[in-house]
């Protein structure tokens, strides 16, 4: 401006030639107008540079409660390509967050505000952090200038995410939120993935910053040395009765293929973790189907059949080896992206650390084709398939679990997700829901928090709209999670949710019994669910004949809307099944 108005004083009193005067103006105005352009393009709020770091890693979908401390962060997403998704509940929003994780391996974030907002998304975080789900929650928080003293719902959030997340910061300064967010990403896929948090103080939110995202690098992978390969090679060839335990790395690591081709080279059966579900068929005679619960079970003689157990993306939260391993007279070949966790009943013979799907191709490539007698594990795997024939047309009411997990089966196909709340019915599901393919039956068993299974069919029939989704639900869990109803119904999500209804906490009271023979305070009053269903628009089907079911779950299947099943199930059954496996002999 001051080389402006020098330009005029000279041009009156000197006499500049007006051509020349009129150019030097021209290019004045310019460089006004293109540092003013300059500032609207790059000057913006921390929220709105939050929120353009989002997108520039890929984020598409960010699950939440909006809330006072985070009015600029909502007014930030009106102009972005991020859909968010209003819930009913903060829990809810990070369990969304956690299944679009573990079935897409890229995080999505949750949101909430400070105080008790904060509070109620932690159980949803450290439920996908323990089931290690790439996820990423971004908190509000108090200004700057209030965190010194007691202030209205102040908490330290950052202290208290902490412990259920693998890192977590908070924006003081408006500067480093790109870093931030580049971290916050980073983190949360790296192996092995999880839960990162984010808190943002309502007064950094708002301040105005020049500033852009940061690039993104690429992840990379190693494999394991050739002479760590030759030695896991030698060691699965010297065993006479080598078992795989597979667990849910295979899939986060997209190792299924190199896995299957191991398996049918090598002739070695394999176990499932509840979460490892689906690496190989169950229809493959090599599958012993799946193993979780405590206590003995047929595929408990499997493990002390074998002579080595081969341990491939195990996740030892979920499973704890003291189950399976009891005496640890069993050695464990490692295999996973990081050694293994230290336990006693986890005798380690060698670890094979690194890309699992690299190690697994390499490892094949460098065994000999053997035969091995695995008479023993047909076996065990025609004991457990019997089981659930055995109730296949059973039609005693209330409806008992192998029957409807029978019919469950019969009306799906190999791809379509089932996703099982925790309770009673989580046990029977994992036990005998058997699969085709990996993530089609979504089971929390790390953290294992209840009311997981309705939001989580929301996130996974958004993940995957050509696929049936059903939430499997008891009706203790249900009612936690429940006013996700309405989400469902708004974003016109077609998932089926099958309730199973028996009054009270079913699972509690089988390990009441197991313990103390008797029951106590697991029972509980419901609302009539039809009419709770329909006042969320939802259709409705009531089960009172064993033999409606299957008509049931195909005709819900058939409408194409959102649907709840209500279902009376007999858990007369738990106590049947302890007696049963208890005398179980090898």
């Amino acid at each position: 401006m001051v080389c402006f108005f020098n330009l005029i004083t000279h041009s009156l009193t000197r006499k500049i030639p007006h051509k020349f005067f009129h150019c030097c103006l021209k290019y004045i105005l310019l460089q006004i107008i293109s540092k003013s352009h300059l500032q609207r393009v790059f000057k913006m709020r921390v929220a709105d540079l939050l929120v353009k770091c989002l997108e520039h890693e890929g984020v598409k979908y960010m699950f939440g409660v909006p809330g006072e401390e985070n009015v600029d962060l909502m007014d930030a997403l009106l102009d972005s390509s991020i859909e968010f998704i209003v819930t009913r509940h903060e829990t809810s929003a990070a369990f969304m967050a956690g299944t679009y994780g573990r079935l897409t391996g890229e995080p999505a974030v949750c949101l909430a505000t400070l105080g008790p907002g904060a509070t109620n998304l932690l159980t949803g975080v450290a439920n996908a952090n323990m089931d290690l789900n790439p996820l990423i929650a971004i908190t509000g928080q108090a200004g700057l200038d209030r965190q010194h003293k007691i202030s209205h719902q102040y908490y330290d959030l950052v202290d208290i995410y902490e412990p259920v997340t693998k890192w977590n910061a908070q924006i003081k300064t408006a500067d480093i939120v790109p870093e931030i967010v580049r971290k916050a990403y980073q983190v949360a896929v790296q192996d092995k993935p999880g839960a990162t948090h984010i808190d943002l103080p309502e007064d950094i939110a708002s301040m105005e910053i020049e500033a852009s995202p940061l690039e993104r690098t690429e992840r990379t992978f190693f494999k394991a040395d050739d002479q760590v390969i030759q030695e896991a090679a030698k060691l699965i060839e010297q065993a006479k009765n080598p078992l795989i335990l597979a667990g849910n790395g295979i899939t986060r690591g997209k190792a299924v293929d190199s896995l299957r081709k191991l398996v049918e080279k090598e002739k070695i059966p394999v176990v499932h973790t509840f979460m490892g579900k689906g690496a190989i068929s169950w229809e493959n005679e090599l599958s012993l189907l799946t193993a979780g619960i405590g206590g003995k079970d047929y595929i408990t003689c499997g493990f002390e059949k074998a002579d080595l157990i081969i341990a491939i993306g195990f996740d030892m939260a979920e499973y704890p080896p003291e189950n399976w391993n009891p005496k640890a007279r069993t050695g464990v070949l490692h295999i996973d992206t990081e050694e293994a966790e230290t336990d006693s009943h986890y005798p380690v013979k060698l670890n094979v650390v690194g890309d699992i799907d690299e190690n697994l191709k390499t490892l094949t490539d460098s065994l000999s084709t053997k035969e091995r007698d695995i008479g023993w594990a047909k076996n065990i795997r025609k004991q457990a398939l019997d089981e659930l024939e055995q109730f296949r047309e059973d039609t005693s009411f209330p409806v008992k679990p192998q029957k409807i997990i029978s019919d469950l089966r019969a009306c799906l196909g190999e791809e379509d997700i089932v996703i099982s709340d925790v309770g009673a019915h989580k046990m029977w599901i994992g036990r005998m829901y058997h699969t085709y393919e990996p993530d089609t039956c979504l089971i929390s068993n790390g953290l294992a928090s209840m009311g997981v299974a309705v939001p989580g069919a929301i996130a996974a029939k958004m993940v995957h709209p050509d696929r049936n989704v059903v939430a499997v639900c008891g009706d203790g869990s249900f009612q936690m999670t429940s006013a996700e109803l309405e989400t469902a119904k708004r974003l016109n999500l077609p998932i089926v949710i099958l309730l199973w209804r028996d009054e009270g906490y079913g699972l509690i009271e089988w390990h009441q019994q197991k313990k103390f023979k008797r029951a106590s305070h697991i029972d509980f009053g419901n609302p009539d669910f039809i009419q709770l269903a329909k006042s969320y628009d939802f259709e409705t089907l009531k089960i009172e004949a064993a033999q409606d079911l299957k008509a049931a779950l195909e005709k819900a299947i058939v409408m194409n809307k959102p649907v709840l099943i209500d279902c009376p199930v007999d858990y007369g059954e738990n106590m049947k099944l302890t007696e049963k496996l208890n005398d179980i002999t090898c």
